[in-house]
């Protein structure tokens, strides 16, 4: 699962006063916390540790998906196609469903959505065990799920801050990463002894009971103790107040247009991994599993980094983006599954490096009344690029092979992080400086009037 937010007061001044897209103006506040700082919250610890064991069940059933589509289809289109079909619907209602949240009471939003989604998790289970499950039923199954992420990301985007507050929101922000990526370390694993040992049936079975943990804390919180924030009335034109209040603010636009590009282009991984493990590798479930172990290595590295890093910098997330599609590229050409397995460390860390630090920034520069539809628009730009990435990216895998597919999409990423980056640094009107900072090379951006005044004094 995601994290969220949603606080009673406007995110600390130095957001705003920031000048705006530039890279390393946006953020939070420069103090540094503990690294499980937000715990000490009741509400919070309750919906953390719900959400490890929802998490758990989460990825168990995303192995099993992705192997049991292609079990029945021999088609990384297929699975393709599946991906494309979970995240479909956050691409066409994932504004709607951010104008609900911004006038829904998020607990019981949430309690609703965790619902349908165990519902659905218990349902292709019964399929897969009864035998008669049919690659048009997992598209059923995973369009539905999508309908209920439209509301249950956005609602859990914003109601993270109304547990702990603005002062620990970067901390949740953190852990909720570095909870749902110590899942994948674990979820994956498990899901690959259950294929091999009982089947794909079983691991949806988890799944769907797995729901009961973060159903119970949300029922268990205490309302007199969360951060109060005033919902949006209905009225017209809530959708369009929300998407002038994002075009007018760069660093906000263009930080979503980086991560819809990475997000379309570079975190295919359904595709991709399923891919080299079936027909690069010739391995089977078990190797599938480890790739997405191993990422979640180091996106709970990049995620615990961040926890105890104190600001979100926009420089951090595009030298991140840079680097995350120059792994993708070495990734693509690794000759053997060990030297691929272990790149996917580093490629799990940098991704998790610009998830993270765009969360952060987005919510932290967005008014409270208006988190909802911002972080609807961020997840509809990452989540609901799938639709038209993972069909892309199984095109290209059948088509060309694999590593042309995992190739491309590291391109892409990488020319969207530099573009991307240049066009900030114009925006926030700054340079590009490279130098030496004790006998370290140091590459930062800087205001351009800096080099005018250096240029006077000479």
């Amino acid at each position: 699962m995601s994290t969220g937010s949603g606080a009673d007061s406007a995110p600390a001044p130095t957001t705003h006063d920031s000048p705006p897209g530039t890279p390393g103006g946006a953020g939070t506040s420069p103090r540094k916390a503990s690294m499980f700082s937000s715990l000490s919250v009741r509400n919070y610890r309750l919906f953390f540790l719900g959400q490890v064991v929802s998490n758990i069940g989460t990825w168990m059933q995303r192995i099993a998906q992705d192997w049991l589509v292609l079990s029945l289809t021999g088609s990384a289109t297929a699975v393709g196609i599946t991906t494309a079909l979970q995240f479909l619907p956050m691409l066409l209602f994932g504004l709607y469903g951010g104008v609900l949240v911004d006038r829904l009471p998020k607990r019981r939003a949430l309690l609703f959505t965790q619902s349908a989604m165990a519902l659905t998790g218990i349902v292709l289970a019964a399929l897969t065990l009864s035998g008669h499950v049919e690659v048009w039923h997992v598209y059923v199954v995973a369009f539905a799920v999508g309908l209920a992420t439209v509301v249950d990301n956005p609602a859990r985007q914003s109601f993270v801050s109304e547990m702990v507050g603005p002062d620990q929101l970067q901390n949740a922000v953190s852990l909720n990463s570095a909870n749902f990526q110590s899942a994948r370390l674990v979820g994956p694993a498990v899901a690959g002894l259950m294929i091999t040992g009982v089947g794909t049936g079983w691991a949806f079975l988890a799944n769907g009971l797995s729901f009961v943990a973060p159903i119970a804390g949300l029922l268990l919180m205490r309302p007199r103790e969360l951060h109060v924030v005033e919902r949006a009335p209905r009225g017209k034109g809530q959708l369009r107040e929300g998407l002038h209040y994002v075009a007018g603010r760069p660093d906000l636009i263009w930080t979503i247009v980086l991560v819809g590009f990475i997000g379309t282009f570079g975190f295919n991984f359904p595709v991709y991994l399923s891919a080299f493990a079936d027909d690069v590798f010739h391995a089977g479930a078990g190797s599938y599993s480890l790739f997405n172990t191993l990422m979640a290595v180091g996106s709970l590295a990049g995620a615990l980094l961040a926890a105890r890093r104190g600001t979100a910098r926009m420089r951090v997330m595009i030298a991140a983006a840079v680097a995350f599609g120059a792994m993708e590229i070495v990734a693509s050409l690794a000759p053997s599954l060990w030297l691929f397995a272990l790149l996917m460390a580093p490629i799990g860390m940098f991704g998790m490096t610009i998830n993270v630090t765009a969360n952060t920034s987005i919510q932290m520069g967005t008014d409270p009344a208006m988190r909802g539809r911002v972080m609807a628009l961020y997840m509809m730009v990452f989540l609901g690029g799938s639709p038209v990435g993972a069909p892309i990216a199984g095109w290209v895998t059948d088509a060309y092979g694999v590593r042309a597919g995992l190739a491309v999409g590291g391109v892409i990423s990488a020319a969207a992080a530099v573009t991307v980056g240049l066009v900030l640094a114009r925006v926030g009107n700054l340079r590009l400086s490279v130098g030496w900072n004790h006998g370290h090379p140091r590459v930062r951006f800087v205001p351009r009037e800096r080099r005018e005044e250096l240029a006077t004094v000479a």
